[in-house]
């Protein structure tokens, strides 16, 4: 039948339908919704310089695929006073996706690379094809998904609107229906209190001050708690049994950062508040992962409250499956490898924690961690980047102290590598006696780095300058960590030799905007950490810390740097998608690893990817190069 019927169809109509049917996405479309676009679409002309489209135009009306040549995008690049090439889009491609979804102007002028013929079809026939083909609008949202934060959004929503819930989690949490909090005053009695929350069933009460400030929450585990410790009495007021300073929220805050603050610190509970702090709601674990049908919160207290080692090694399968649906939920790569990051940092704390009630050092210590873990950007594949700093009691030296925790941190990393955080081959572990140091110690050893530029230096500074803690004190490493930045806003020398090496870094494009595959026996393969991630990351350190930033983490890195004027916004934005985009693409690749059973790498075949994919990881890299390029100017390299 569909035979005949594409007899029917006009010559001209069919042959639009069978160039359209070797390129994505329209390679899965039905044959009616080729037709429908093959029918509404008009083939022109550009010649060589010709402008396609231009943000002069207006809000983007038409959609437009290659038909033959190429399209070019530029910007002008408003420092350098020049215009810039953005991108290319070859043969079969399609613009502009962002644009006409987000119904607003192109940011880039489009104009043909030689003689090119283009296909176009109007707004209405676009839109018609996005409501009606789902491979279409699947391929629209995905395309833009990771690369455009106008369009979030619209994104999630489509996301979840496949799962029969209207909620993701990028959803403010105003937008929740809270219902009018229960509350009392400090004074009232528990009995009371519990009798409220009976009525109203609930498992939570919030103690207010006379200004609805929240000052303490009450919950059935506080209670449960109370009674098996035989505590106190019901009649007893139940501010000394409440939970004091509970965690609080602003109402604009999404449910992705109620989820990450109860991952965290264990809460079942979230205040959301007002501008003035007072309290207009709650948002509980049920309500959020109801929804979401992933548990977030209860993974991290079952890691954070296992009484075994083996019991956090079994649990290591789960945080992949929660990874699988909190991509399926929409969720992006930025709040994925938080959640990996989150999870990962609750496993150390607890292994530290059980080695700690079986065999205490007796001495106080804080857990540093460094390199992606130091920057919260952890992927399933992992391994220990961590160290040891201490204060020195008066009554021990250094080393008697470092005797009492080297055999402590070398039970944690051996643990830690049970739990699937693989041993470092460089020996960058807390049970290296050169990485389990005092406050003074570490404060000499950056003196040394800082001033000494060796090759080892730079490679270390890859490691060492993404730094944070896990787990102890934390007012040393801060002190600690301001030092080390004003030494490096000092030493002009230092900076340029951390700029001329991460230069090195080149992202995989050649002259001719093909792919430069890796060199180490893996056949046309790409190594997205040290490739695609590797050059973003250095260098934006490079400029985060000769501007004072204290953040490791490479987007808020990027966005503090905007702050300060380092940075232009949009270039920000274009780098920190593409960023993205190369993370997302790698947090597949791992999935779809672990499925097949196969050991976790970095490598990619490119020409695994879909052609939209595999288009914009390529500009990705050119957004890689033109980060390096702001480098070499800004330090003359």
């Amino acid at each position: 039948m569909a035979a005949n019927q594409d007899n029917t169809r006009p010559q001209n109509t069919r042959a639009i339908m069978g160039f359209l049917q070797a390129h994505a996405p329209f390679s899965s479309m039905d044959e009616d919704h080729l037709a429908h676009f093959a029918e509404h679409a008009t083939l022109r002309f550009y010649a060589d310089g010709d402008v396609v489209l231009s943000p002069d135009d207006g809000i983007v009306r038409k959609f437009y695929v290659v038909k033959q040549g190429r399209i070019r995008g530029e910007r002008l690049n408003e420092k350098a006073e020049k215009t810039e090439t953005t991108f290319e889009i070859s043969l079969g491609e399609c613009f502009p996706l962002a644009a006409i979804i987000g119904e607003r102007p192109t940011r880039t002028l489009h104009r043909a690379a030689g003689d090119t013929f283009c296909l176009s079809i109007e707004q209405d026939a676009f839109i018609t094809l996005f409501s009606e083909s789902e491979s279409f609008r699947d391929f629209c949202l995905r395309g833009v998904s990771s690369l455009l934060d106008q369009v979030n959004q619209r994104i999630q929503s489509g996301a979840m609107a496949s799962m029969g819930s209207s909620i993701s989690l990028s959803t403010p949490l105003e937008r929740y229906a809270l219902r009018n909090p229960i509350v009392c005053s400090p004074d009232l009695s528990v009995r009371k209190a519990v009798a409220r929350m009976h009525e109203n069933g609930v498992g939570s009460i919030i103690i207010t001050d006379d200004s609805r400030h929240p000052t303490g929450i009450f919950t059935l585990r506080d209670l449960r708690t109370m009674i098996a410790e035989n505590a106190g009495s019901l009649d007893t007021p139940v501010r000394q049994f409440m939970t004091k300073d509970p965690c609080y929220l602003p109402a604009q805050a999404d449910a992705f950062d109620a989820a990450m603050l109860m991952a965290e610190h264990h809460f079942a509970h979230i205040c959301v508040v007002d501008e003035e702090k007072k309290l207009i709601g709650m948002v509980s674990e049920r309500d959020l992962f109801s929804l979401q049908r992933v548990d977030l919160v209860n993974l991290a207290r079952t890691i954070g409250t296992a009484t075994h080692l083996r019991t956090l090694v079994s649990l290591r399968s789960d945080v992949s499956r929660l990874v699988d649906a909190m991509l399926a939920h929409g969720a992006d790569s930025g709040q994925v490898v938080k959640i990996i990051t989150t999870l990962n940092d609750v496993t150390v704390r607890r292994v530290l924690e059980l080695n700690i009630k079986r065999n205490d050092p007796g001495i106080p210590f804080t857990w540093l961690t460094f390199g992606s873990e130091g920057r919260q950007e952890q992927t399933l594949l992992t391994d220990q980047d961590n160290g040891i700093l201490f204060q020195t009691p008066e009554h021990l030296t250094e080393d008697q102290v470092r005797e009492k925790l080297l055999p402590f941190a070398r039970t944690v990393n051996d643990e830690l590598a049970e739990c699937g955080f693989t041993l470092c081959k460089g020996n960058i572990m807390a049970s290296n006696p050169k990485l389990c140091l005092s406050v003074r110690e570490w404060d000499d050893w950056f003196i040394r780095f800082i001033d000494a530029s060796t090759p080892q230096n730079l490679v270390y500074s890859s490691i060492f300058l993404d730094m944070r803690s896990v787990f102890g004190p934390t007012d040393s490493l801060h002190e600690l960590l301001e030092r080390v930045l004003t030494r490096i806003r000092k030493n002009d020398l230092f900076q340029k030799m951390l700029a001329g090496n991460a230069f090195q870094r080149k992202p995989p494009l050649t002259m001719f905007r093909n792919f430069r595959y890796v060199s180490d026996g893996k056949k046309h393969s790409l190594d997205l950490k040290r490739q695609g991630l590797a050059p973003f990351v250095e260098s934006v350190r490079v400029f985060a810390l000769a501007n004072g930033v204290e953040s490791a983490n490479t987007l808020e890195r990027m966005n503090e740097l905007v702050q300060k004027g380092v940075f232009d916004a949009k270039d920000a934005n274009a780098w920190k998608d593409a960023y993205s985009l190369i993370q997302a693409i790698r947090m597949r690749s791992h999935q779809e690893m672990l499925n097949k059973g196969q050991e976790l790498t970095n490598y990619i075949d490119p020409d695994d990817l879909n052609p939209l994919d595999k288009r914009i990881l390529r500009e990705s890299f050119r957004q890689a190069q033109r980060l390096q390029q702001k480098l070499e100017i800004t330090y003359q390299l």
